[in-house]
């Protein structure tokens, strides 16, 4: 990346979580950046705010100078901007390509697993913060500490999250590698479970020799990854006996979670969460374990992970309205879901767990229509929106009605203005409503918040 300083590189889909990340941090190495997606965003104009120049279209002059062209893979090989650059035979490199070699040269971290990725990466990087070594990052969401999702470093210590959707995380190549669980997912690119566990073999083997995989021994496709025949060292995490970093001693309260840490046996500290869930006190675990094999004090990252806030739309606070408490979380997988609605139902207390949920994908929806409507039902009133597409056409027959015909509490309202509505028409104070899904879902809180206002004036 050193020789593209004093050039420009031009994204094609610049507002994406991953790719506006990479922009970040080229224009922090003193890169000229354009970029372009299909509409203005607020990111678009923090982008602009930063140096870049950000177009909310696509078009072939945009990419007219650039001495490198970066994509996401949402972008087909019809966009006008690929179709310019491949005609000039302008350097084209994948998203993925692009943050392999921004980590080069760097004690690179990354973090792979169907769940829980965002999260840990973002509490691996404010664990590093906090015993300061200030490491570069490209996350997948934004830290709610520092309103970022990547920053270039002073520190040698990178920490990438490795998306494991399209199998482009190979390309990374890492020194070192946290894998919090394997699961069916992304069914639009993986025909059969199968591919999925493959593709996290052929991420493990990537790893340096020199270095280390930390994997989850709870979990049974990441305890697979650990146990099966790698060049690195493996260490394992997790409430099983035979972890390498255990917890136990594990306290859940609504708001916060703790847990005693043992180190290869050894007590070596007590772990306090200011957030709530299992799931993150396994999340915390995996952090420890890698901040210990990096060599760094671990009184520093215990207090690194209790000053962590949350990553953006994880189980997010938007707002709190007469007692009602409005949850914003990203969960799109029936596995997350039944995890989000367990904390959920703790962290509501004797209130009620209303939920708003919007299905990402058409393939997804129809690979697990039947544990949507179960992990769904864990709550006490569900309103489902209509799919959010994504990249997808739609799959004939699939719809989010078909997951409200299986619950006991489901109830299909596909307009956004009507769901809002019923939903502020339920709540009670004590409530928590939760807006969950991967698609804009998220753009209802404030709408939630501000009919709540209005309804108890």
């Amino acid at each position: 990346m050193d020789s593209l300083k004093g050039k420009k590189i031009h994204f094609i889909g610049i507002g994406g979580s991953g790719m506006s990340g990479l922009a970040r941090i080229a224009l922090s190495d003193g890169i000229a950046v354009t970029g372009s997606d299909a509409k203005d965003s607020t990111v678009l104009a923090a982008l602009r705010a930063l140096g870049a120049e950000v177009y909310s279209s696509h078009e072939a002059a945009h990419v007219h100078g650039a001495d490198v062209v970066i994509y996401s893979t949402a972008i087909s090989a019809s966009n006008p901007e690929m179709a310019y650059a491949v005609e000039r035979s302008i350097p084209i490199l994948t998203r993925a390509q692009a943050l392999a070699l921004l980590m080069k040269g760097s004690t690179s971290i990354a973090v792979a697993g169907t769940h829980g990725k965002t999260t840990t990466s973002s509490m691996m990087t404010v664990a590093l913060q906090a015993c300061g070594v200030d490491p570069s990052f490209a996350i997948g969401g934004t830290l709610t500490a520092s309103g970022s999702n990547a920053h270039r470093g002073t520190g040698n210590f990178f920490v990438a999250e490795a998306d494991e959707s399209d199998g482009s995380f190979v390309e990374y190549k890492p020194l070192a590698a946290i894998v919090t669980n394997i699961e069916y997912d992304h069914v639009d690119f993986f025909h059969t479970p199968e591919a999925v566990t493959q593709v996290f073999e052929t991420f493990a083997a990537t790893i340096s020799p020199q270095g280390f995989l930390v994997y989850c021994a709870d979990d049974a496709g990441s305890a697979r990854l650990g146990a099966s025949s790698l060049q690195c060292a493996t260490v394992s995490y997790g409430e099983a006996e035979s972890a390498d970093l255990r917890i136990d001693q594990i306290e859940l309260k609504a708001s916060s979670s703790s847990a005693r840490i043992m180190w290869r046996g050894r007590a070596v500290g007590q772990l306090e969460l200011q957030l709530p869930g299992h799931h993150n006190l396994l999340n915390a675990a995996a952090c420890l374990a890698m901040g210990l094999l990096l060599e760094q004090p671990i009184h520093q990252l215990l207090a690194g992970l209790h000053s962590f806030r949350g990553a953006g739309r994880r189980f997010e606070l938007k707002a709190t309205e007469h007692g009602i408490r409005i949850i914003d979380d990203y969960g799109h997988h029936p596995t997350e879901i039944t995890v989000t609605l367990k904390t959920a139902r703790r962290y509501a207390g004797d209130g009620r767990v209303l939920v708003i949920f919007q299905p990402h994908r058409y393939s997804r929806t129809q690979a697990f229509m039947k544990e949507f409507a179960a992990s769904l039902d864990l709550a006490d009133d569900v309103t489902l929106l209509e799919i959010y597409a994504a990249s997808e056409k739609p799959i004939h027959g699939v719809s989010s009605q078909l997951i409200a015909e299986k619950m006991s509490k489901g109830h299909f309202i596909p307009n956004f203005v009507s769901a809002s509505e019923r939903v502020i028409e339920l709540a009670k104070p004590g409530d928590v409503i939760i807006t969950l899904g991967a698609g804009d879902v998220n753009s209802l809180a404030p709408i939630i918040a501000e009919g709540l206002q209005r309804r108890f004036a």
